[in-house]
């Protein structure tokens, strides 16, 4: 099992299972992860919950975090600083999906920027962006 904060790209934490999320494609540079709309994740009737879609992109960061690390043969342990998330329109009762993008990658430092979306990519349900300290 890995160390708490140094998974690899393909292991989602313990959070991600109880949202069920899962890497739906990992031949990207970041893997797209998804989840299926269910009770674990609806706030009112018929839609996602707002922390649900926090916790599929809080995830599909620190997926494409752990995939640029593991591309450049570094492990990390990985603590949120800073999550700014924009909710552009409810998550309707279908698959979400998300990805995210580093934008920064320092000795220390990374920021993150990550869309979600459902039937269509460009038209993102919500967009984050996370700043991460790596130790």
């Amino acid at each position: 099992m890995p160390e708490r904060g140094t998974e690899d790209s393909a292991t989602l934490p313990a959070y991600a299972s109880a949202l069920g999320v899962r890497v739906d494609d990992a031949s990207d540079e970041a893997p797209m992860l998804t989840v299926d709309f269910g009770p674990g994740v609806e706030g009112r009737p018929g839609h996602y919950h707002g922390g649900a879609t926090a916790g599929l992109l809080e995830n599909a960061a620190y997926a494409a975090l752990r995939a640029r690390l593991t591309a450049e043969g570094r492990k990390a342990r990985l603590k949120p600083v800073n999550i700014t998330v924009q909710y552009l329109s409810a998550g309707k009762a279908k698959p979400s999906f998300a990805q995210g993008r580093v934008t920064r990658l320092g000795r220390r430092n990374a920021n993150v920027a990550v869309e979600a979306w459902q039937d269509d990519r460009d038209r993102p349900i919500a967009t984050a962006i996370l700043n991460i300290l790596m130790g």
